[in-house]
């Protein structure tokens, strides 16, 4: 009996640990507000019609900082030239000629376009990384690493959910 006891506490101490070092926050897990004290966006809107707008999975992630699953978002295999926008506001983010696989299961990009994103700390899970939100709406699309491509040797690493996408006009 003590055996499977110690079995399940290290079990559950190896994924605990596990979804802390790959950065992974179930969509459910989320802090309550999206907005830092001094922070306003030019668009705003109530909880509820947050919610009316946005499908649960882009509530959970753009408004409560939620992350989706690795390789669970069909923005992941986008190869298509076009623009990835917020789902929250429509804001184009990001070009496809900025995207790259970073084999980490989410949507990534060298650089987003200009004035598309803000960044603010964030310190969940013990440790400090940048947190990349829309500079319009606020909403919460992923985090930028270091350890991205050249030239700018950054990771913009998104939530699909968090974002559309549409091809270019051919």
């Amino acid at each position: 009996m003590q055996s499977r006891r110690r079995f399940f506490f290290s079990g559950a101490a190896a994924l605990a640990a596990l979804a802390a070092a790959s950065r992974w926050r179930p969509l459910a897990a989320a802090p309550a507000d999206s907005a830092a004290p001094g922070e306003s966006f030019e668009i705003t809107r109530t909880d509820a019609q947050w919610r009316e707008s946005l499908t649960p999975a882009q509530y959970a992630v753009l408004r409560h900082e939620g992350t989706e699953r690795p390789y669970s978002s069909p923005l992941n295999d986008e190869h298509r030239a076009g623009v990835f926008a917020c789902a929250g506001c429509r804001l184009d983010l990001f070009s496809s000629r900025t995207k790259f696989d970073s084999h980490t299961g989410w949507p990534s990009f060298w650089a987003p376009l200009d004035h598309a994103v803000a960044t603010r700390e964030d310190r969940s899970f013990g440790v400090s990384r940048t947190e990349v939100h829309c500079r319009r709406c606020g909403g919460h699309l992923g985090h930028v690493f270091d350890d991205g491509p050249h030239p700018t040797g950054l990771r913009y690493c998104m939530n699909g959910v968090a974002m559309t996408f549409t091809p270019a006009a051919t």
